[in-house]
């Protein structure tokens, strides 16, 4: 992140997503406010804690979208989780610690392929060794030197010359992929699948201690398999990967990360807001706040490898808030979210752009997705317009779902010429307003039709 300036971010960001450049630069802020804290003196440094983030707008305006991309800049543990999973301590489903959990299993898997790469090299090595003592099994004097009168030993001298010359035919067949469908014998381990209950509830709700007392209880299972080697290599190296990475270090590093740099993205928080009912599906989300409050607040989490400190985990919420407002969370739960961005509804010029800006955008994809079977499809300007207009004029009359009305536009536009696609080879086809039209008069032209197809 240390590369990273707030500037950096936004660009980043607005390759991705249109507009919304409050919520853009908040987040930026925030981001590179975790690398400023790690440059302070360790007496400041503690008491500089994560100014957290809600994010307010209605849906498909791009909080999601904004979280989505910003986990793929920064190189910390970052985690989206939805707050209407979570329940009550004491009530069936998941408690909101267990994010936690999540956060540092993320991190865990961080370090260790970053520490893959470390040993990359040496556990490449290893690989090809292991491979060609498979095809070509040492022999008895190869692992004990011999022994016997002297013409015996030579003549096992002898015989491991050959053997060491085949194994070099052998290594240099490998490096050039000659033997990939090779099949060769592998023993795999595995952990064995769990049962009764534990195969129902899942052991990730189970606490920490009893998981790694179950994980001790359930052996894991060898099973003898023949591979061909392309397959074989790979089961082989995370082997040999598994030997060399130090699991203590791994452990220590993923707990330090997730707290100094860890994230957790909680959407859909609009849910848990307003006054319980009593009974039903809601009677625990203000139980889920109270539960959520400690954990945003900073607290000590169990985990199965340690205790994780929240207090300077950053929080970043979103929620659309149509029949509720962030005033109806618990008061001390919004004084933990000091940091409130709007995210503003989306224009049809926003849409337009939606349509053609972003590397990844929607006409672009048709266009990458057609090219595979030979169509070259083109749009032109009064297609994008007629587009954008049609699910501009369809949120407005309907439900505002935002940026996804797009998506539902693009295929009915799009359905017919991707079923033809493979009979279309070669043929270029342009996208004109009158082909978008076409595609949609039926649907548009009846409400009620288009509440339920657009």
């Amino acid at each position: 992140m240390s590369d990273l300036t707030p500037k950096q971010i936004v660009s980043e960001l607005d390759k991705h997503i249109v507009g919304q450049d409050a919520a853009k630069r908040a987040v930026a802020v925030a981001v590179r406010n975790r690398w400023r804290r790690r440059q302070l003196p360790e007496g400041l440094r503690e008491e500089v804690g994560p100014k957290n983030i809600m994010m307010i707008g209605p849906t498909g305006v791009g909080k999601t979208e904004i979280a989505r991309r910003l986990a793929g800049l920064v190189n910390a543990p970052f985690i989206k989780v939805e707050a209407t999973k979570y329940t009550e301590v004491g009530y069936v489903g998941r408690d909101v610690e267990s994010m936690v959990r999540d956060l540092l299993d993320l991190a865990i898997h961080m370090v260790r392929s970053e520490q893959t790469e470390v040993v990359r090299t040496e556990a490449d090595r290893q690989t090809e060794e292991e491979l060609i003592d498979t095809l070509m099994p040492p022999s008895e004097y190869d692992r004990t030197g011999g022994d016997g009168d002297d013409a015996e030993i030579e003549a096992d001298k002898e015989a491991a010359r050959r053997r060491q010359r085949n194994r070099e035919k052998l290594r240099v067949q490998l490096r050039a992929g000659q033997l990939e469908e090779r099949l060769v014998e592998l023993t795999v381990e595995r952990k064995a699948v769990p049962v009764g209950m534990f195969a129902t509830i899942g052991t990730e709700q189970l606490d920490p201690n009893m998981q790694d007392f179950l994980d001790k209880l359930i052996p894991r299972e060898s099973k003898g398999r023949r591979l061909p080697i392309r397959e074989a290599r790979k089961i082989i190296f995370d082997q040999q990967c598994e030997k060399l990475i130090d699991r203590e270090k791994v452990t220590e590093m993923a707990l330090q990360r997730t707290q100094e740099s860890g994230m957790i993205f909680l959407d859909e928080l609009d849910k848990l807001a307003g006054p319980d009912r009593g009974a039903g599906p809601d009677v625990s989300r203000q139980g889920v706040q109270r539960d959520l409050l400690p954990i945003v607040e900073g607290s000590t989490v169990s985990t199965r490898y340690g205790p994780v400190k929240s207090d300077h985990i950053l929080f970043i919420a979103a929620g659309a808030f149509h029949s509720t407002k962030p005033a109806d969370l618990m008061p001390e739960l919004q004084g933990r979210f000091p940091i409130r961005v709007e995210l503003e509804a989306l224009t049809r010029e926003d849409f337009l752009r939606i349509l053609t800006e972003p590397q990844a955008a929607l006409t672009k994809q048709h266009i990458a997705l057609l090219a595979t079977e030979g169509v070259t499809v083109k749009f032109t300007p009064d297609a994008i317009e007629a587009m954008a207009d049609i699910a501009f004029r369809v949120n407005q009359s309907t439900q505002n779902i935002g940026a996804r009305r797009l998506y539902t536009i693009t295929e009915k536009v799009m359905e017919e010429l991707s079923f033809d696609a493979p009979d279309r080879r070669g043929q270029p086809v342009t996208i004109d307003a009158k082909y978008v039209r076409g595609a949609l008069a039926k649907i548009v032209e009846d409400e009620d039709l288009s509440k339920f197809i657009l």
